[in-house]
């Protein structure tokens, strides 16, 4: 009996992370195609490979960042962003992330969530919106925050110079 239970479990909760992963591809398959939307996405053999070079001291950095990311997406407009913004609250569960940084003001609102597994950030979610821009950047693997903020500077990614305000938070 308790192996059924346990089992049950485990299906319940990765049937939760699969629809939430699914939500976040869903809203990301939704607007890749759009013309108003500027799209990125890091696949996982991507980091692989870069984590295998070692050439210069800078090249190892970029390695020991990236080794344990698995995946990168960003959606990016500046078509209607609050509405944007608005929907992906919507849509994403954000209440099964941890809220890690919340910056509001006129102009803007800034999101930074993160879901961990037995202490582990697995995913950090950056969602921006105001009346200026939308941006959703999503980061599957085992994260260390300061590395992400590294390596969107060394990367100069579209968006990720929102990643400094989790290294002010910590």
């Amino acid at each position: 009996m308790k192996n059924i239970f346990s089992l049950a479990i485990a299906l319940l909760i990765s049937f939760t992370a699969s629809a939430q992963v699914d939500a976040i591809e869903k809203f990301f398959k939704d607007y890749q195609e759009d013309q108003n939307f500027s799209v990125v996405y890091v696949a996982p053999k991507m980091f692989q490979m870069v984590s295998k070079v070692t050439d210069g001291t800078e090249d190892k950095e970029l390695a020991a960042i990236v080794k344990d990311l698995k995946g990168l997406r960003i959606l990016k407009t500046n078509v209607t962003p609050d509405k944007i913004y608005k929907e992906a609250n919507k849509r994403l569960n954000i209440k099964e992330y941890e809220e890690l940084v919340t910056v509001r003001d006129k102009d803007s609102n800034v999101r930074f969530v993160t879901k961990e597994t037995n202490g582990t950030i697995n995913e950090l979610l950056l969602l921006v919106g105001g009346k200026d821009e939308f941006v959703l950047m999503s980061f599957v693997g085992n994260i260390d925050l300061n590395k992400i903020s590294r390596l969107a500077k060394k990367l100069d990614i579209d968006g990720a110079e929102h990643l400094e305000k989790v290294n002010k938070k910590n």
